[in-house]
Parts: C-alpha cells; sequence; structure tokens
C-alpha cells in the first residue's frame, strides 16, 4: 500500500512542476541568470519551454504515475483479499476493491487539485527549486535535461 501511495504522491509531484511551469513567468529567471544565481538560467529554460515541460510532466510522469497506481492497488487488493483467505468475487473482496480504489482516487484527485493551487500561487519558487535541482544534476552529475546552449556570434 505504501508504494501505491509513494506513486500516487509522484504523480501529484509532478503535475504541480508541469502547472507550475506553464504558470511562471520568465522575467524573475531571467535576473537570477544575469546574477549567476544557480538554478536561475535552468528556470529561463523551464520558463521557455513551459509547453513542452509541462507536457512531460503533467502527461507523460503523471500519466504514468496514475496508470501505475492502478494497476498497482489492484493488485494491493488482491493480495488483501488473498491475506484474508477470501476467495475471488466475495463480497469482502468487493468491499476491500471499493475501499482501496476510492482512496487512491481520491488522493489523485484531491492531490493534484491541491497542487494545481500550489502551483499557481508559488509558481516562481517551485520552478527555482526545480531550476536548483536540474543545475546539480547537470554540474555535479553531468546530466543535461536541456540541449546545450548555441554560442552567439
Amino acid at each position: 500500500m505504501v508504494v501505491v501511495f509513494i506513486i500516487v504522491f509522484i504523480g501529484v509531484f509532478f503535475d504541480t512542476i508541469g502547472i507550475a511551469a506553464t504558470a511562471a513567468e520568465e522575467t524573475p529567471f531571467n535576473a537570477m541568470a544575469a546574477n549567476k544565481v544557480p538554478g536561475g538560467r535552468h528556470g529561463v529554460l523551464i520558463t521557455k519551454h513551459a509547453d513542452r515541460f509541462a507536457s512531460f510532466c503533467n502527461d507523460v510522469i503523471g500519466d504514468i504515475a496514475g496508470i501505475i497506481s492502478g494497476t498497482a492497488s489492484a493488485f494491493v487488493v488482491l493480495q488483501l483479499t488473498f491475506a484474508l483467505g477470501e476467495n475471488e468475487g466475495s463480497v469482502a473482496q468487493t468491499i476491500i476493491s471499493m475501499v482501496f480504489t476510492s482512496v487512491v482516487a481520491a488522493l489523485t484527485v484531491g492531490g493534484k487539485s491541491f497542487g494545481k493551487t500550489v502551483a499557481i500561487y508559488y509558481s516562481t519558487p517551485i520552478i527555482y527549486h526545480v531550476g536548483k535541482v536540474l543545475y546539480i544534476l547537470e554540474t555535479k552529475l553531468h546530466i543535461r535535461v536541456f540541449p546545450k546552449r548555441k554560442k552567439r556570434k
């Protein structure tokens, strides 16, 4: 069950980041990038490419997490019913299935709704922190998320 809730949290987390990317404005990140603030340049890149970044976070990660959490919750229901010694199609299995599926759905929908509200009001700090993470990935681990920028002539 814990794994299912972690998967739901990942989906909500990436949905929040995707919405924040579309709500954030580029201006504060330009100032940060000009002052060489770590993560500032990445914040500019996220806001410039907000459509692609949000599609990846919301549609790819968020939707995949939703599908996996649904499948995992079905597996958890089967494990719970077999642990209780119930047969397939029993009343207990139906009740467990309805309760657990409802809890997962409520956490997913409620979490995404809450995340969207937070993302709209706090888009700049969210994208700044995501930019810092991308900066660390690039500088410490040499993992590039965005392509290398072209040199000016």
